[in-house]
């Protein structure tokens, strides 16, 4: 739903540069050649909205967290490889899903796009001290889309429970996921700053 974007309307519904987050996320997958298919789940109030602004894409009712939508997504494909995008981002070029479509064809059951932390990062204690510099060289910033084997995908969406992404269920499964160079444009939009930003750039 976007609450933190504080506008009136879900997120993807927001427009940036005269198009929805949702269509430009819809136009990224099609024009970057490597997606046959496109399934976009949706609150069932937005049922018709959505179908009207994505019109080839195939549209199915979400559910209350990411992994509900996820399944009612993979309840309505057949595909040997799925690719999970968060219409939250966009900005995201063609060419990132080409190149996490490219790795899934070389024999990755799992890949996802990130990016090297830039800012220092120091973990607190409950009164807000810190009790440490975290090493920044060993993490990423993981952005979507996120590609998956849909078998995998499908046992690590199994269960009920839900993630910050999809990529967090298969690593519980103990399957190894592989982080390939991501792409700034990728950015997520989750506070009016990051509105601004992307309506600033497109």
């Amino acid at each position: 739903m976007g609450t933190r974007l504080g506008e009136s309307k879900p997120k993807a519904f927001v427009e940036v540069g005269g198009s929805t987050l949702l269509e430009r996320s819809v136009a990224a997958a099609s024009e970057s050649g490597v997606i046959d298919d496109i399934v976009v789940a949706v609150p069932e109030e937005l049922l018709d909205r959505a179908q009207q602004l994505v019109p080839a894409a195939r549209v199915v009712v979400g559910g209350a967290e990411r992994s509900d939508s996820v399944r009612a997504a993979l309840a309505v494909t057949d595909a040997e490889l799925v690719l999970v995008h968060d219409a939250a981002r966009p900005l995201t070029p063609p060419a990132l899903f080409v190149a996490v479509v490219d790795a899934l064809r070389c024999g990755d059951a799992a890949v996802v796009p990130g990016l090297p932390v830039a800012d220092t990062l120091k973990r607190v204690d409950d009164a807000q001290f810190v009790t440490d510099t975290v090493d920044r060289s060993i993490l990423r910033a993981v952005q979507t889309p996120q590609g998956f084997a849909a078998e995998l995908l499908r046992r690590a969406h199994a269960g009920a429970q839900d993630a910050t992404d999809d990529a967090g269920l298969v690593e519980a499964l103990g399957v190894g996921v592989h982080v390939i160079d991501g792409d700034a444009m990728a950015f997520k939009v989750t506070t009016p700053f990051d509105l601004r930003l992307a309506r600033l750039l497109a």
